[in-house]
C-alpha cells in the first residue's frame, strides 16, 4: 500500500512527461460547426491511446472541442481532468477534476494543473460549474496564485459547450 502512495507521488513529479493524441475530427468538426452544434456529435467512448508516457493528453470522451489530461498508474487512470483553451480571450477552463480515492493527496491534481499552466503561460484559469461545499477547499488550495483562480466563469463566445 505505501509503495503505491509512494508510486502516486512519483507520478505527480512526471506531470511534464506528456504524450499526446491529436484526436482531431476535421470532418466531424466541420459538420458539427455548419450545423451549430446538432450534428458531429461523438457517440460513445472514445479509444484511449497508450502512449507510453505516464501523463497523456487525449480528446475528451464527455466534451466535444474539449482536451483531457490524465495520469496512468500501471496502466490505470489515477487522476483525469478536462480542460478548454481560448487563446484569443486568453482564457482556459478546466471541469471535473477526478482522482482516484486511494490516491488523493499525493499531489496528481496540483501537478496537473501546474503542468496546464506551465503549458499554456498567459491564460486565467477558471471552471464552468460552481463549487461543491465540500470541493472549495481543493479549489481554494490549487487556485492559490493562479490567474483566475479556477473561479467559475462562462465560456467565452468563441468556445461551444
Amino acid at each position: 500500500m505505501a509503495d503505491d502512495i509512494q508510486a502516486a507521488r512519483n507520478l505527480a513529479g512526471q506531470a511534464d512527461q506528456v504524450g499526446r493524441a491529436s484526436g482531431r475530427e476535421p470532418w466531424r468538426e466541420l459538420l458539427h460547426w455548419v450545423s451549430r452544434g446538432r450534428l458531429g456529435q461523438r457517440r460513445g467512448w472514445p479509444i484511449v491511446p497508450l502512449l507510453g508516457t505516464p501523463w497523456q493528453d487525449t480528446v475528451s470522451a464527455e466534451r466535444t472541442g474539449w482536451r483531457r489530461r490524465a495520469a496512468y498508474l500501471d496502466g490505470e487512470s489515477v487522476f483525469a481532468v478536462d480542460y478548454r483553451l481560448c487563446r484569443r480571450c486568453a482564457l482556459g477552463w478546466v471541469e471535473h477534476p477526478y482522482t482516484v480515492p486511494r490516491y488523493q493527496r499525493c499531489g496528481l491534481a496540483t501537478a496537473g494543473l501546474a503542468a496546464l499552466r506551465r503549458e499554456h503561460p498567459r491564460l486565467s484559469w477558471h471552471t464552468l460549474g460552481g463549487h461543491f461545499r465540500e470541493s472549495r477547499p481543493f479549489w481554494a488550495a490549487v487556485g492559490a496564485g493562479v490567474q483566475g483562480g479556477y473561479q467559475q466563469r462562462r465560456v467565452c463566445p468563441h468556445v461551444t459547450i
